[in-house]
């Protein structure tokens, strides 16, 4: 018995205690305009995105997470902004974030009620101050130019 509470704990800690791989879009209308959501958990804006779900790779999760957050299409992802790794970035769990920047076209509408309360489009000298987690940062990174390994 204690042999096998011995590989419980292992297999345990190996599934839980890694980080959770995910991702962010900075969506650019055809207008240049840039898409961001208000989520419900902090009230605040955010970057559209989520978790790569099991047996997706990291474009089916982009495509799938903007549909579900704002409602529109992906046309095409223009660059790799950033992996994001540091342990404390988000505050509900270790995660790894990969930002990607892409092209987006449809209609502004929010399907994920559950995560997601508002979708606006906002011209790059209007962005918001109050944006949750790291997502300030990965905006600077995003606007600066740079391709960012944290």
């Amino acid at each position: 018995m204690g042999q096998l509470w011995k590989v419980g704990q292992t297999v345990i800690g190996l599934i839980f205690r890694h980080p959770v791989t995910g991702v962010n879009i900075v969506p650019i209308l055809p207008d240049g305009r840039i898409v961001l959501v208000r989520r419900r958990d902090n009230n605040q804006y955010a970057l559209p995105g989520g978790m790569v779900e099991w047996g997706q790779n990291v474009t089916t999760t982009v495509k799938r997470e903007l549909l579900e957050e704002t409602g529109l299409e992906l046309v095409k992802v223009r660059r790799l902004v950033g992996v994001y790794s540091a342990p404390d970035r988000d505050p509900r769990l270790h995660s790894i974030n990969i930002l990607v920047e892409a092209d987006v076209r449809g209609e502004l509408n929010v399907q994920d009620a559950v995560e997601i309360t508002g979708v606006q489009a906002f011209e790059v000298t209007s962005i918001p101050d109050n944006l949750g987690y790291d997502y300030e940062r990965q905006l600077k990174d995003y606007f600066s130019g740079l391709t960012i390994l944290d």
